[in-house]
């Protein structure tokens, strides 16, 4: 369905550059998420460690999608 955002409320239209760069977050975020994973599968990484720093990173890309979309609502 096209312009869902517009049967959301507190969603606005983006334009092309904010649409560019929630792209690139994506994109990035699924990097650092496939690293996640991979440190994920070694016995040398203190896995509670890396679950708060996999956390805090959902959260910090999550804000960074938030701060370029300016949605209206809480």
């Amino acid at each position: 369905m096209e312009n869902q955002n517009r049967m959301i409320s507190g969603y606005r239209d983006l334009d092309e550059s904010e649409v560019k760069a929630i792209n690139t977050a994506k994109f990035t975020s699924a990097t650092v998420g496939k690293l996640i994973e991979e440190l994920s599968a070694s016995p040398n990484v203190d896995q509670r460690w890396l679950a708060i720093a996999k956390t805090d990173l959902q959260k910090g890309f999550m804000s960074l999608t938030r701060a370029i979309a300016k949605p209206t609502t809480f």
